[in-house]
């Protein structure tokens, strides 16, 4: 029997959950994926407490599907949309876990290591800000989702984080025991940023160690769980994170985002050079706002030019990862915390397909 994502929804929409609702009235299934016999899918829950409370619903939505065809490979992931109950600059209630600070000078370590429970760490990186590549990190980081796979996204861009806005996520992460971060998690992705942790207004205005200090904090306080790839947000440029994240840390990857334009492609190159000297895998480029369709009148127009990031790619030998258009879209969705990655339109289909490239190439 060959399964759409509509058998699964209806098979698993009448399953009670402990307040008495339903799955489907909750509408918390999330990335439904069907690979042949394989099936994968997330019901995230409004917050972490709730979570905890969902896990004989898993299990019957497991039972649920198998009993449609017998056989099959079926498996769920519970998240939460949001971690906690304290929010940003809230006070803890009396008898609360302690708060964690995050930002503190790096503690020694002998060399790279991995992160706990990630099998693949992806850098996502460019020469300079303004080529979109938080864009691309957080879609790309969606997109997989989508396709059953266990994604982490880590917000490293100190300075400028964006990742709250753009995934739709707010609250001030939990802390157990003062040490363990607990992440945020929306769209079938677990979240971290330094921007959960600060007022969204304050600026973070700190030296290269204290930058050092909570990367290092990031990577192995945060509690990730099994992770099959965790994408790195990186600030733009060649500075103390990508140094830090490179030096300290098992990366499987770079991948570098650039708009065709020249004076995107100059500072690019930087950043290959500087992953190259940090001996650093490059898995490839991605050329971002590489075209735009009139929504009016159809007429296609290469507002940054076009090619540019595909012929670097030649010229370096390595791989054009994908080419992904500009509209007004991708800007909506991410002001509003819902990736357009989520959609099925022409540019929700451009990341699936980048995203299934991943997948291909055992990057993902």
């Amino acid at each position: 029997m060959t399964l759409t994502r509509d058998d699964i929804l209806r098979a698993v929409a009448g399953l009670t959950l402990p307040d008495g609702t339903t799955l489907g009235a909750r509408d918390m299934l999330r990335a439904v994926t069907i690979e042949g016999a394989r099936i994968r899918f997330v019901i995230e829950a409004p917050t972490a407490a709730v979570a905890t409370t969902l896990e004989p619903v898993r299990q019957a939505a497991i039972a649920a599907v198998h009993h449609l065809a017998p056989g099959l490979d079926v498996g769920a992931v519970l998240t939460a949309h949001q971690a906690g109950p304290v929010g940003a600059g809230a006070a803890a209630p009396a008898g609360a876990p302690p708060s964690l600070k995050v930002g503190r000078h790096p503690t020694p370590q002998a060399g790279p290591a991995p992160v706990a429970g990630v099998d693949r760490i992806l850098a996502v990186g460019s020469g300079k800000g303004g080529v979109g590549k938080s864009t691309v990190a957080s879609n790309l980081a969606v997109a997989l989702a989508r396709k059953g796979r266990r994604v982490g996204l880590l917000d490293a861009d100190i300075y400028g984080p964006s990742q709250p806005r753009m995934m739709g996520v707010s609250g001030r992460p939990a802390s157990p025991d003062g040490q363990t971060i607990m992440p945020l998690h929306a769209h079938g992705v677990t979240i971290m940023s330094i921007g959960l942790m600060v007022d969204a207004d304050k600026a973070v205005v700190w030296r290269g160690p204290m930058l050092m200090g909570a990367l290092q904090q990031m990577l192995n306080q945060v509690a990730w769980g099994q992770l099959d790839v965790l994408i790195i947000d990186l600030p733009p440029g060649t500075g103390d994170v990508q140094l830090t994240l490179c030096q300290r840390t098992n990366v499987t990857g770079a991948v570098i985002v650039s708009t065709p334009q020249d004076v995107a492609l100059l500072d690019a190159r930087k950043a290959i050079d500087m992953f190259r000297t940090l001996k650093t895998p490059i898995l490839g480029l991605i050329e971002n706002m590489s075209t735009f369709h009139c929504p009016h009148c159809g007429e296609e127009t290469q507002i940054f030019g076009h090619g540019g990031v595909a012929a670097e790619a030649a010229r370096l030998e390595l791989p054009l990862l994908g080419a992904l258009p500009i509209d007004i879209d991708t800007r909506l969705a991410g002001d509003a915390g819902t990736p357009v990655a989520l959609t099925d339109g022409p540019v929700g289909l451009a990341y699936a397909a980048l995203a299934q490239r991943f997948i291909d190439g055992g990057m993902a």
